[in-house]
């Protein structure tokens, strides 16, 4: 029986009082029973939590009274067991490091596309100006062989600190094309959009909710494979159900989200 709710959720928002907001969100969290990790950093907030639906959401209730995050939204999917070991509450410099200081979402996001719509385009082949599409995996190598997008552009990046330099080396296959980014929920293909437009290509668009979202709005149609997931799930099929981890994968709290390899 699925009991457990799972939660992904992130928002680019300016945070100046990190180590109080930390304090109050472990406590929260503890109180509610939930297990997972929370990433604080000047530029935002990015989480991962696991409980009973209904700790989940008083907890997510609790957050959402804070007018900065009174808009967060939250991917969901349900599991039978608890995927984390511990609840971590971590500040950060970044809640996802790319190493390029310049890029600052909570000043104003790039143009997303959500899953209906790229859905619908990929089905087409091409976007509405009839433009070609180029989905670009914006994760690493080891969760790109999970499973992807059909036809998508993998850099085999290690880490997203490696995006920057993979994007100098390869900004003029995007010519004349719309650049659809994507991730597993969101928050690195949104940097990846931000740097990509101010690099100069001209159609860029993020997945809104990256894959997670895709999955639960419109399945798995051109996918291929899993998606990895930084929890002792390891991996979601496309219908969200959790595929049997072993014993290597269950270790969450050796999982840094911040960088998306294991320490």
């Amino acid at each position: 029986m699925q009991e457990i709710l799972n939660i992904a959720a992130y928002k680019f928002v300016g945070i100046d009082d990190s180590a109080e907001l930390r304090e109050d969100l472990r406590a929260r969290a503890l109180d509610m029973g939930l297990m997972g990790t929370i990433l604080i950093a000047p530029e935002g907030i990015n989480l991962f939590l696991a409980g009973t639906a209904d700790g989940v959401r008083a907890f997510l209730a609790h957050l959402r009274a804070d007018a900065r995050f009174a808009d967060l939204e939250a991917k969901e999917s349900w599991s039978a067991a608890q995927p984390f070991r511990r609840m971590l509450v971590k500040l950060k410099r970044e809640i996802i490091r790319m190493d390029h200081p310049a890029i600052q979402p909570a000043a104003g996001r790039a143009p997303g596309v959500d899953a209906p719509t790229l859905k619908r385009w990929l089905d087409q082949g091409h976007d509405d100006e009839g433009r070609e599409i180029a989905l670009l995996d914006t994760r690493n190598g080891f969760e790109v062989d999970e499973g992807t997008f059909d036809g998508a552009i993998d850099w085999r990046i290690t880490k997203f600190t490696e995006f920057p330099p993979a994007l100098k080396e390869h900004r003029a296959d995007f010519a004349g094309k719309t650049v659809v980014s994507f991730c597993t929920g969101g928050i690195r293909c949104e940097k990846a959009a931000i740097l990509m437009r101010e690099e100069g290509i001209e159609h860029v668009l993020q997945l809104e909710g990256g894959i997670l979202k895709y999955f639960e709005e419109v399945g798995g149609a051109h996918y291929h494979g899993d998606c990895f997931v930084f929890d002792g799930r390891r991996a979601l099929a496309p219908d969200l159900s959790a595929r049997a981890a072993d014993a290597s994968a269950r270790a969450s709290e050796d999982v840094d989200l911040n960088l998306g390899l294991k320490k």
